[in-house]
């Protein structure tokens, strides 16, 4: 069963990275049946040896020459957060926003689940699991308020993905 290296700031801000230079890293780590999915830093593999996120991130900065916080999700957990539907389809029809997945390197605490629901603006909507918040914005990204760099202030690297990407990574599992 693979899993998926969720890698934060790929191929956005003029970092440019080709699919064949993430899939190097991952096979000189000794990781088999490696491939990415899109072009924002998915990349599904098989964990043998164990997934060592230390080890991923390193390799990583050492190949592109600038840090790449990376997290990694099991199949299941993938299957998990794919199939979570915290918001109902009169949510989702009520706004123009797709939901998205906010995917945490860390677990968080109370304190920081308070402090992120404090950044929030009352039209967004999140809803906290163990290693993600799923969002649904009131409008495209762009247009909402939901100041992002203040919850990673909060909880630390951050990455998003839209919650359709979790269910189609599923697919490739």
């Amino acid at each position: 069963m693979r899993s998926v290296a969720f890698l934060r700031a790929i191929n956005v801000g003029g970092r440019r990275v080709a699919k064949d230079e993430l899939i190097s890293v991952f096979v000189d780590l000794g990781f088999g049946d490696v491939d990415t999915f899109l072009a924002s830093g998915n990349v599904l593999f098989a964990p043998t040896p164990p997934a060592d996120v230390a080890a991923i991130a390193g390799a990583l900065e050492q190949a592109l020459g600038y840090p790449v916080p990376t997290t990694v999700r099991s199949a299941d957990e993938v299957r998990r957060i794919a199939e979570r539907e915290p918001f109902s389809a009169e949510e989702i029809a009520a706004v123009d926003g797709k939901p998205q997945v906010i995917l945490l390197f860390t677990p968080p605490t109370g304190a920081q689940r308070r402090a992120v629901l404090e950044h929030a603006h009352p039209a967004d909507r999140l809803v906290f699991d163990a290693m993600e918040i799923h969002w649904l914005p009131p409008g495209g990204l762009s247009d909402s308020v939901l100041d992002l760099s203040a919850i990673s202030r909060e909880l630390g690297p951050i990455t998003v993905r839209t919650a359709n990407t979790m269910v189609r990574l599923l697919t490739r599992l």
